[in-house]
């Protein structure tokens, strides 16, 4: 937030728990109380633990559909029944997907699988909200920071960085005739085969969030 403001943009921190419907009922209202009418919602934040078809739980399996299903569903509902109020308004919603839908491994199953359900709900909800609410997917792959302030993309050959996705975000969110349809933005990762998720396959210990 502070960068932002160095930057000569407003920016405020409105906290909410996803995973409590009516907390996330109220985002949108204090949000707008503090910047103006919101009319573009990125669905950035994701809930991830490691798990496999093998140590797959029905607990674990909800805890990301909640996060990364439910939690953006709920959100592009507001954001619809804020444009109805408004007559010819037009707003965006971007959901952050994965590139591992277009080059699927079975590590990482339950976390998958929420990201390949808000896949299919990109479509629906471009169906079923238009014209007031564009909605789209944007598939990036790995993007991490190290302590040193690095970006490193991991298993790409021409790597995406997180400028790149952040850019790729403006792009949708200024260009009102893209709806319904997901970009890759990952390098390429998903035109190789991996029959494994590198950070999976390595045994390192994955630290959920």
């Amino acid at each position: 937030m502070q960068e932002c403001q160095a930057l000569g943009a407003q920016a405020v921190a409105v906290g909410c728990r996803l995973n409590q419907e009516s907390q996330i009922s109220t985002l949108l209202p204090r949000v707008a109380a503090a910047l103006g009418e919101v009319r573009c919602i990125v669905n950035n934040d994701s809930h991830v633990e490691q798990d496999s078809p093998a140590a797959f739980s029905s607990a674990g399996l909800a805890r990301h559909m909640q996060g990364n299903l439910a939690a953006p569903l709920q959100l592009a509902q507001e954001l619809y029944a804020a444009m109805l109020k408004t007559p010819g308004a037009q707003a965006v919603v971007i959901n952050l997907l994965d590139q591992k839908l277009f080059n699927p491994q079975p590590d990482f199953l339950s976390y998958t699988l929420s990201k390949a359900a808000l896949h299919s709900a990109t479509t629906l909800l471009a169906q079923a909200f238009a014209p007031q609410v564009r909605v789209v997917g944007i598939a990036p792959a790995l993007a991490v920071t190290d302590a040193g302030g690095q970006t490193l993309a991991l298993q790409a050959a021409n790597p995406a960085t997180l400028e790149d996705i952040a850019a790729t975000v403006c792009f949708v969110a200024a260009s009102s005739a893209i709806t319904g349809s997901t970009l890759l933005v990952d390098g390429g990762q998903h035109l190789q085969t991996h029959p494994r998720d590198k950070a999976a396959a390595s045994g390192q210990p994955f630290q959920p969030h």
